[in-house]
């Protein structure tokens, strides 16, 4: 009996632990320097197929608020992603643009910028086993 009970805990175990990491992971991101209290800040992380076409695979937003904000993406699942943020002020849901092109609102994403667009080979981060963390300024 006991082998048995033995046996049945180690089962119950393996089959929790599978579930957990089928679940997904946490990314956490720290906005360093919200500049206003105007509009939300939006975050999405992409995929290579949807990074600067439209929405990301996993989409949050908040209030803005001067200062320091967190954003969390929740049952994440392994993969390859970059993280965009907006600061959309007037609340359009979109980047609104200078009549030269240059962005109105403040952005950012999970890679180095340059003078550009950004890319996703830039931006990009790989999603495992542990949950993940970022801080980012606008």
């Amino acid at each position: 009996m006991k082998t048995f009970t033995l046996i049945l805990g180690l089962a119950l175990i393996t089959l929790t632990g599978n579930a957990q990491d089928s679940e997904g992971v946490t990314v956490t991101v720290t906005i360093e320097n919200v500049l206003s209290d105007e509009g939300k800040i939006m975050g999405a992380l992409h995929t290579e197929q949807t990074f600067m076409k439209g929405p990301g695979v996993v989409n949050q937003e908040i209030k803005a608020s001067k200062g320091e904000l967190t954003l969390r993406f929740e049952k994440v699942q392994k993969g390859t992603f970059a993280l965009m943020l907006l600061h959309d002020k007037n609340e359009n849901n979109r980047m609104d643009f200078e009549a030269n092109g240059m962005p109105k609102e403040n952005y950012a994403t999970s890679g180095e910028t340059s003078y550009g667009p950004p890319s996703f080979t830039d931006s990009k981060f790989e999603v495992g086993e542990e949950d993940l963390e970022f801080r980012i300024r606008f």
